[in-house]
């Protein structure tokens, strides 16, 4: 099951906030082909949302991550989780994959060093950015350009997935740079037609060159 999962870990990512019009923008990219979907709820989670979006993910042949609670994630039936520094496992993912072997387990890094430290055996992908400025995320950094992101993809076989201030604009560059999947926020969430924007994204991606 952890192999078939890790087969999905390419193209875009969507990471959709908890919100009033959450399921609307979960269902706008997974009708427009985006095939990884995070679900964020920084004020708490949801355990009953939090299901209904896996099921929903899962409907649409999706992997449904949750983000900073593995445990909660494991309860809700996602694929998996993504962790950054102070989660619960991101000191010791390990930990994370003894408990609950199937997960899909990403982290959030942010220069080669870091990617070096991942364990290949623990480790499913590894979230990398800021690649460019974003204000979706207060404490994400100073973005590490898309030299950075290749300086990440040049020291791992882990795919890796660029985040921050990534467009339909920008995919040619983040896919020439190495990365596997690309994750949007605001380029969907913001958009007045997030169904358009989501569709403009996937079709950005697959026509840029690898």
């Amino acid at each position: 099951m952890r192999a078939e999962a890790r087969a999905l870990l390419r193209g875009p990512y969507a990471i959709v906030n908890e919100a009033p019009d959450a399921r609307r923008l979960i269902e706008a990219v997974l009708v427009a082909g985006f095939r990884i979907v995070q679900y964020r709820a920084k004020e708490g989670i949801d355990r009953a949302r939090l299901r209904a979006f896996a099921d929903l993910a899962r409907a649409h042949g999706a992997l449904a991550i949750g983000d900073d609670d593995w445990r909660a994630a494991r309860e809700a039936g996602c694929d998996g989780v993504h962790l950054g520094p102070g989660d619960d496992g991101f000191e010791d993912p390990a930990h994370v994959r003894a408990a609950w072997p199937e997960a899909i387990v990403g982290l959030s890094i942010g220069n080669p060093t870091e990617a070096r430290a991942a364990d290949l055996g623990v480790v499913d992908y590894l979230g990398v950015g800021a690649v460019f400025s974003t204000a979706s995320k207060a404490d994400a950094g100073a973005p590490i350009g898309l030299a950075g992101l290749r300086a990440v993809a040049d020291v791992t076989t882990l795919p890796i997935c660029a985040i921050g201030g990534i467009t339909a604009e920008r995919l040619a560059g983040v896919r020439a740079s190495g990365a596997a999947m690309a994750a949007t926020i605001a380029a969907i969430a913001q958009a007045a037609d997030p169904a358009a924007a989501a569709r403009r994204f996937v079709a950005a991606w697959e026509s840029a060159a690898a």
